[in-house]
């Protein structure tokens, strides 16, 4: 009964190409294929952080127990077909205790039966014996053999992906019969075939395989579990933390009790915190200054209507002045003039800081040194005892800017110098010092003086409304209006290094001809 041990059929798949009767029903039935990946998205999106973790938790630990599940299942069917080759063995061994292994027919029964084979034939030495030939004839389905361990590791990569492979097949198989080969001791020339139904070894890998996947299961749920708690307590949950504080805090961003609390944790959430702490106190000051300026602009608007009409009786009696005969009078009457006729001209823009930008300057070129001794004169330098007041310029040189805001932007400039000297107690060589050059098509003009400086907290903010001032009471508006000034000429106002009181220089570039 060899030959019927021998005889092969195997598993042919026809694969067939043409035409599709029901191509256009397919294309019709595609064009709703979106429809439910919206709704998935739509429903994914929709979730928080926590359920997302959770879920994608639960999804990684079963994928990875899926990885696990297919190497685990070839395993066990190769060990299912090991122990059937291992009985058939002992069975071949007990047929060679029998003189010319005739066996018993019933001994032969229950060596089959608990072997679980149709047919055991064994070849030693090139010779192929048949030791349990089959009980009529045999249609063998399909072939399969075990091979040794392997001795490299591509050789064991490739031999566990056939094996992967075969149990797959074995589980989407219907009933088969198949022949399996494997070694029968050390000697690679021994082997042991045998001859079984499949269905035992497929009903043995679904119960094996339904053991693994709820196992699988309850230790993903597990898994999930955990992993979730650990990092919900430390990654979900201070990020949920961190976005209701911001909607909390966007609901009153001037309340400073809605400011992030720090939690003292030095990873990327404790930078976090911190830096949307910094972002919070920082929106919230500002919205207060700007609250405060608006605040000033009312107060300023119904004070500037009193101020005008002040001013304009104090011009109208400066005005009588001039038909006095006293020579002293007459001196001082045209700077009176002139310092009312600004100051109701100051007056009339004071609004213009806090509502739209300066006038754009109406230049001319005209003699620097002049204008600046003006403005000393208007300032009450030199101070006798107490502020000298020197300038170090050529007289012809002439520079390209707006009167008036050159002027105001030097008075603020030689106010603020002459009041930090002054801040020194004490100090009777106070010296305000005006200095300027010409550089090619630019005008340089230095402010300096030996008072008490600027302190490193204040330089921070120097140029910013409100934060800049250096003295009690101050507003440290002066150099915000004069860089302002300044900037409207496409020119610049910042202070230099100086070891001793303080040191502005501007820089006035020439107008651009064309």
């Amino acid at each position: 009964m060899i030959s019927a041990m021998e005889k092969y059929d195997p598993v042919q798949r026809a694969i067939t190409n043409g035409n599709n009767p029901e191509t256009d029903d397919l294309k019709a039935k595609t064009s709703f294929a979106g429809a439910p990946w919206h709704a998935l998205k739509h429903l994914w999106e929709s979730r928080g952080l926590p359920a997302k973790l959770i879920i994608l938790t639960a999804a990684f630990v079963l994928l990875a127990e899926a990885l696990i599940f297919l190497p685990s299942i070839a395993s066990y069917r190769v060990t299912w077909l090991q122990e059937r080759l291992t009985a058939a063995q002992l069975a071949a061994l007990t047929s060679d205790a029998f003189p010319g292994g005739q066996i018993p027919s019933a001994l032969r029964a229950d060596l089959l039966r608990t072997a679980q084979v149709r047919a055991i034939a064994s070849r030693s030495q090139g010779e192929r014996r048949m030791v349990f030939p089959p009980e009529g004839d045999l249609t063998i389905d399909y072939v399969y053999y075990l091979p040794p361990e392997p001795d490299n590791f591509w050789e064991s990569l490739t031999t566990r992906l056939q094996q992967a492979k075969d149990a797959v097949t074995t589980l989407l198989s219907s009933d088969r019969t198949i022949r399996v080969i494997g070694h029968s001791g050390p000697d690679n020339n021994n082997l042991i075939e045998i001859v079984i139904p499949e269905a035992p070894l497929k009903a043995a890998m679904i119960r094996y395989g339904m053991n693994i996947l709820w196992l699988s299961i309850i230790l993903s749920v597990l898994t999930a579990v955990v992993v979730y708690f650990a990092l919900s307590r430390l990654f979900v949950k201070p990020l949920t933390r961190i976005t209701s504080n911001m909607l909390h805090f966007a609901e009153n961003p001037e309340d400073q009790s809605r400011i992030m609390p720090e939690t003292g944790r030095s990873d990327e959430i404790g930078i976090a915190e911190r830096e949307l702490a910094s972002m919070q106190r920082q929106l919230g000051n500002l919205l207060t200054q700007k609250n405060r300026l608006a605040q000033l602009g009312m107060a300023v608007s119904k004070i500037n209507h009193d101020l005008r009409n002040m001013l304009a009786n104090a011009q109208l009696i400066s005005d009588r002045l001039v038909d006095l005969p006293d020579p002293t009078v007459q001196r001082f009457v045209p700077k009176l003039i002139a310092s009312l006729d600004r100051a109701i001209q100051f007056c009339n823009s004071s609004l213009q800081f806090g509502g739209v930008s300066e006038a754009a300057p109406r230049r001319e070129l005209m003699l620097l040194k002049p204008l600046v001794e003006e403005v000393a004169d208007s300032q009450g330098l030199p101070r006798e005892g107490t502020v000298a007041f020197i300038t170090d310029m050529d007289a012809k040189l002439r520079v390209d800017a707006d009167q008036e805001h050159l002027f105001r932007a030097l008075s603020n400039l030689i106010r603020n110098a002459a009041q930090a000297i002054e801040s020194v107690e004490g100090k009777t060589d106070g010296e305000v010092r005006v200095a300027a050059h010409r550089e090619g098509r630019k005008v340089i003009i230095d402010v300096m003086d030996n008072g008490s400086g600027i302190p490193p907290k204040a330089r921070e903010n120097l140029f910013k409304a409100f934060q800049g001032s250096t003295k009690k009471g101050g507003t440290g508006l002066g150099l915000v209006i004069s860089a302002e000034l300044v900037q409207a000429h496409g020119g610049s106002l910042k202070l230099m290094d100086s070891k001793k009181g303080a040191h502005f220089r501007i820089e006035l570039p020439d107008r651009h001809v064309d």
